[in-house]
């Protein structure tokens, strides 16, 4: 009987000490879930890693990436998370192949690797591995990330003490803006006291790279009131602090989505659709503070004091906690700003 007590509590032992080497490998990785503000040659990114639950109640790891530009992307491609390195997966189509009429008849895979380190709590040592597009070779970006705290409670917008209003744009000139880019073309113009992006592209001729335009102040928190016209088919964003995208677009009549006027690009969509007809001008009111965003469009409000929950593509940085000035997008298409008056919110 002593021995047959001895054996089962040597198997409780072993189970308890399993049990607990595995609650600790857990505790190991979880180290790489929650959300990462990438620091990017030349530019910004973001990622959140998180588990989500299958049909069948099994846990699952997913990796939502913004890389530079474009959206935030849901990957479909499962990251594998050890206890001192995540590995997450990016796949691009190139086409290689089209029949007469423009099909894509051949169409490959690019699988790019980003390989993720812990160093420290809060910080990621990374290692992008991207496939070339004629499939030789790779090109290697390294980088850096920082934790990303999740945006703190909404502040009461009634309560908020504000500057004295400063107008960006006087009407006459450019002074106060500068081209973000100076190896690009600059599109923009005062034409009756409005300011004008007609980034034109010559048929036959080369393609002009047109430049982004900034102001040259920085700001931390403010409200922005402007007034903007979109042509048909047209393209533009407003940024704010040069981190987040409210979005300038023609999508007059199209189903609520991130990308359409009003919303903060791929991360809110609009609750109702507010925009008017391309070619008329549009009012906007929009209010950031404490990394939450109020959006009025056309005197309808289209995002109630909503969190933010990291930068957008096109970011000039990914660090939401720093001044940065007001850039409007001018590599996309014609657009037209008047009456830009910046509020700052005094703390």
């Amino acid at each position: 009987m002593k021995k047959i007590w001895t054996f089962a509590i040597s198997a409780v032992l072993v189970t308890l000490i399993i049990s607990l080497s595995a609650g600790c490998k857990q505790e190991s990785t979880n180290q790489f879930f929650g959300q990462w503000a990438l620091y990017l040659p030349g530019g910004a990114g973001w990622l959140d890693l998180h588990i989500e639950t299958d049909m069948d109640g099994n846990e699952y790891p997913v990796a939502d990436l913004l890389w530079y530009g474009g959206s935030v992307v849901k990957r479909d491609e499962k990251p594998v998370i050890m206890d001192d390195m995540c590995i997450v997966w990016r796949t691009r189509d190139a086409d290689r192949q089209k029949d007469k009429d423009g099909n894509v008849t051949v169409r490959q895979k690019l699988i790019d690797r980003i390989e993720l380190k812990l160093n420290g709590n809060d910080e990621i040592i990374g290692r992008m591995y991207e496939s070339s597009r004629n499939g030789f070779g790779v090109n290697i970006v390294e980088f850096t990330g920082k934790r990303n705290p999740a945006p703190g409670k909404a502040p009461k917008l009634s309560a908020l003490k504000f500057g004295e209003p400063v107008t960006l744009f006087n009407g006459k000139d450019l002074s106060g803006w500068k081209l973000m880019e100076e190896e690009k073309t600059s599109g923009w113009k005062v034409v009756d006291g409005t300011l004008v992006n007609d980034p034109v592209q010559k048929e036959g001729e080369p393609h002009i790279r047109y430049g982004n335009l900034r102001t040259e102040a920085e700001f931390e928190d403010f409200n922005l009131k402007l007034e903007v016209n979109v042509p048909a088919h047209s393209n533009s964003g407003i940024y704010l602090r040069g981190i987040y995208e409210v979005q300038v677009v023609d999508s007059y009549g199209k189903d609520l989505d991130s990308h359409n006027m009003g919303g903060l690009y791929s991360r809110i969509t609009p609750s109702v659709a507010a925009e008017k007809p391309a070619g008329e001008w549009q009012t906007f009111d929009i209010t950031l503070c404490d990394r939450h965003l109020t959006v009025l469009l056309n005197g309808t409000k289209v995002i109630d004091n909503a969190p933010v929950y990291g930068c957008t593509g096109g970011a000039m940085t990914p660090n939401e906690f720093v001044p940065g000035p007001i850039y409007l997008q001018g590599d996309h298409g014609k657009v037209s700003y008047r009456n830009i008056v910046l509020t700052p919110i005094v703390k």
